[in-house]
């Protein structure tokens, strides 16, 4: 499909964003490049196309919408609940298929019953996909950050360990070498002798490293202060002196290594937590909640797969995260999760809860093509 080609489909799916009314919102091609770089995470950083304006500001072209559309609604001050959708072009460097491509999606801001916007989230993928190539079945994959920040933090890692570990997550080889660090950290640090012993004292650490830049003539102003650094750099001596014993991996494996039909997993993580001592309930009612929801909506839950290991690249995600394929196709369809601190991370006033989707429409009309 040429990238300038609006795929065929297009009215049918319009059509089906009406139906399950999701308003349709258009937002600029030429985006503010600081949200996707701080926000998006390093998988999207590393592929958005970069410029910038007269007078020096960051732009890009728009890399995908799920940002644009909570930027838009924030500066609209809409109210909540809203569905939005869309359908346009995206521009980012792929690993193969061109770099200029058609997206569509849903995003569900402000719905307070978490568990049901996220189900709804799921049978929507699955119900537009099913009018679209009818001739096709498919497999879901979900995964849930909520439920693995919780089992991190119930092992008691230390706030840094946590967030790297957490910021891992969906990237297994990433995590994986985290994981293996933190079981045999290396001996030492990068720090100086002078700076290891200093920070034990941050008081005194501050006063050093203000000296230290005054000295060089190093700005303030345009660098973190002499506090913050030396915040960062106890951080990062105690984090090179974190080990995770034997036990705690041994958990951390057998959690990641959950592989199950959406029919079992409920039990599986249940059986999981009460054979680790973990106590990680909060996380699990949602989780629970969210499979009696699509159980109830008709949804036959032996074609979802349940793994714990698996996540998106995308770093705004805080809940669910799922993806779609068709059966004896390798390519993902549709992808989508929860991302309920995006909007505040926009600059939204209030907390809103957030969960949407997108459709790859090049894909969807190659495997429609297939058939």
């Amino acid at each position: 499909m040429p990238a300038s080609d609006m795929p065929d489909f297009s009215n049918d799916l319009l059509a089906q964003f009406a139906a399950r009314h999701a308003a349709r919102v258009d937002t600029p091609i030429i985006q503010p490049a600081e949200p996707f770089l701080d926000i998006a995470g390093e998988d999207l950083r590393r592929r958005i196309f970069l410029t910038q304006s007269e007078t020096g500001e960051n732009l890009c072209l728009r890399p995908e919408f799920t940002i644009p559309v909570c930027m838009r609604h924030i500066e609209r001050a809409m109210g909540t609940p809203r569905r939005y959708s869309y359908l346009g072009q995206v521009f980012r460097q792929r690993r193969d298929g061109p770099s200029e491509f058609y997206q569509a999606g849903i995003e569900d801001l402000g719905d307070q019953d978490v568990a049901g916007a996220d189900a709804r989230a799921v049978a929507d993928a699955l119900g537009i996909l099913t009018k679209l190539l009818p001739q096709n079945r498919f497999t879901v994959t979900i995964g849930d950050q909520a439920v693995f920040e919780a089992v991190v933090q119930a092992l008691g890692l230390p706030v840094g360990w946590q967030k790297r570990l957490i910021h891992a997550f969906g990237n297994m080889l990433h995590l994986e070498n985290l994981l293996a660090s933190l079981v045999n950290p290396r001996s030492g640090t990068s720090l100086s002798d002078e700076i290891v012993k200093l920070s034990e004292d941050e008081a005194a650490l501050s006063a050093y490293i203000a000296q230290r830049m005054e000295e060089t003539g190093y700005s303030t102003n345009a660098s973190r202060s002499p506090v913050e650094i030396a915040r960062r750099l106890r951080e990062k001596r105690t984090l090179s002196e974190t080990r995770l014993d034997e036990g705690a991996f041994r958990i951390l494996e057998r959690f990641l290594s959950l592989d199950v039909s959406l029919n079992d997993a409920s039990k599986a993580l249940s059986d999981f937590a009460g054979q680790a001592g973990l106590n990680v309930g909060d996380a699990l009612k949602l989780f629970d909640a969210r499979i009696a929801t699509l159980a109830s909506s008709g949804i036959d839950l032996s074609m979802i797969e349940y793994r714990a290991a698996f996540g998106r690249p995308l770093d705004y995600y805080t809940g669910l995260v799922f993806e779609i394929v068709a059966q004896g196709e390798g390519d993902v369809l549709v992808g989508g999760g929860r991302y309920d601190r995006l909007l505040t991370l926009l600059g939204a006033q209030d907390h809103i809860p957030a969960v949407g989707f997108s459709l790859w429409l090049d894909r969807i009309e190659k495997v429609g093509g297939d058939q």
